[in-house]
């Protein structure tokens, strides 16, 4: 059982670079945005990238547990 735990861990550290950069874009979007209707717009089209993010994070988290517990 230990490439799940491996497998999970990377997977977990993919998603956790996913909700990295959407931090760093939420952050590039409030420094250029001129008015709040185009911050909003853009915070609208990252919040689906941080909610992949997040769940393969979960997943990832998800597969070391399960290989953990088998292992």
């Amino acid at each position: 059982m230990d490439i799940v735990i491996w497998i999970g861990a990377a997977v977990t550290l993919l998603g956790v670079i996913g909700l990295m950069s959407t931090v760093v874009m939420v952050g590039k979007a409030k420094k250029s945005s001129s008015n709040d209707e185009e911050m909003r717009a853009r915070l609208q089209k990252i919040i689906p990238m941080n909610f992949a993010a997040l769940a393969v994070s979960m997943i990832g988290l998800m597969a070391v547990i399960v290989g953990i517990s088998l292992g």
